[in-house]
């Protein structure tokens, strides 16, 4: 693959070139949202799944399912979140209850999918989280009124490690 020398392009040419981009990501299914992060990190977590043997096999799960990005054959809902660098946080889970909450909410996913990549949108590591272990290392974003995860070392210690290509971008 050769690539583009975007240095060549002048400001409204490189501009224009990501909204080409954009729209090609979209026509090949391979974005449904101007989040690219996050479609980047779907789009990862998704294809690896279904090309390593012994894996859950995933599809996307229909547009505006709150907090689930995917679904198993078996019918198991994967949360998926993507963290670029030099970020450690996921975007927020909305409605797994508040933070005063004394009861444990209902569950809305089976596991959460936590993706990771460099700048460059280069896979850094992809980990797995259980229901339990999400309740368990979630953190309450006041201001978003919502909850989040920090990828920590306990967390990744005690995740299950599908990919792991930290420093290797």
């Amino acid at each position: 693959m050769s690539k583009i020398d975007l240095s060549k392009l002048d400001n409204e040419e490189l501009w224009l070139s990501y909204g080409e981009i954009q729209q090609e990501l979209r026509k090949r299914n391979l974005a449904r949202t101007n989040n690219m992060v996050g479609e980047r990190g779907e789009f990862l977590a998704v294809e690896t799944y279904n090309s390593i043997s012994g894996l859950p096999k995933l599809q996307a799960a229909p547009e505006g399912t709150q907090n689930v990005d995917a679904i198993s054959r078996k019918g198991e809902r994967y949360s998926i979140k993507t963290i670029s660098e030099p970020g450690t946080t996921t975007g927020v889970f909305y409605g797994c209850g508040d933070n005063n909450d004394t009861n444990l909410p209902e569950k809305k996913f089976e596991y959460v999918i936590i993706v990771q990549i460099y700048k460059n949108y280069k896979l850094k590591r992809i980990i797995e989280l259980t229901w339990q272990q999400f309740l368990k290392y979630r953190k309450w974003h006041s201001t978003m009124r919502a909850w989040n995860l920090s990828v920590t070392k306990n967390l990744v210690d005690e995740s299950k490690i599908i990919i792991d290509n930290f420093n290797n971008n």
